[in-house]
């Protein structure tokens, strides 16, 4: 297993593992693990094609990771990027509503509205201005054509 391969899986694991599956698993019924509204599927299944996508297009395309201490070195426009500057975290998001859904959950639901604000509040105090810095006319460019979420 390469080091850049290793990186990408620890990231993968540590942080949309935790938010997206850890945190509302546990916060969704305690004891329970009764997923009883199945239209919350669609969204999970949705939710977790993306978040893989998003991830590979980092690995690939941007040959690095999601993680901080591993950040991609080319600016990533390609795959579910070219319709979202943040499909990772519209992919989470998803993820969190499939199971707030799928699990008839208030606090889990209440736990994604908490995740998208601190979501936001990550991508314009920090995310956009590195990626400016980073990449100055191209991010520019692709700012310009594709939009923050969808």
């Amino acid at each position: 297993m390469n080091g850049l391969f290793a990186r990408a899986l620890v990231a993968f694991l540590v942080q949309p593992g935790v938010v997206a599956f850890l945190v509302p698993l546990l916060l969704a019924r305690p004891g329970s693990t009764a997923f009883s509204n199945w239209w919350g599927a669609l969204p999970l299944g949705v939710g977790i094609v993306l978040l893989l996508a998003g991830v590979r297009e980092f690995y690939v395309a941007g040959r690095g990771t999601l993680a901080p201490w591993a950040p991609p070195t080319a600016l990533v426009v390609t795959g579910p990027y070219r319709w979202s500057r943040n499909p990772l975290y519209v992919a989470v998001l998803l993820i969190l509503s499939g199971w707030a859904i799928g699990f008839r959950s208030w606090p889990v639901a209440l736990y994604a509205v908490v995740v998208l604000v601190a979501f936001q509040l990550r991508i314009v105090l920090h995310e956009e201005p590195r990626l400016a810095r980073a990449f100055a006319d191209n991010w520019i460019q692709y700012r310009e054509r594709v939009s923050r979420w969808l």
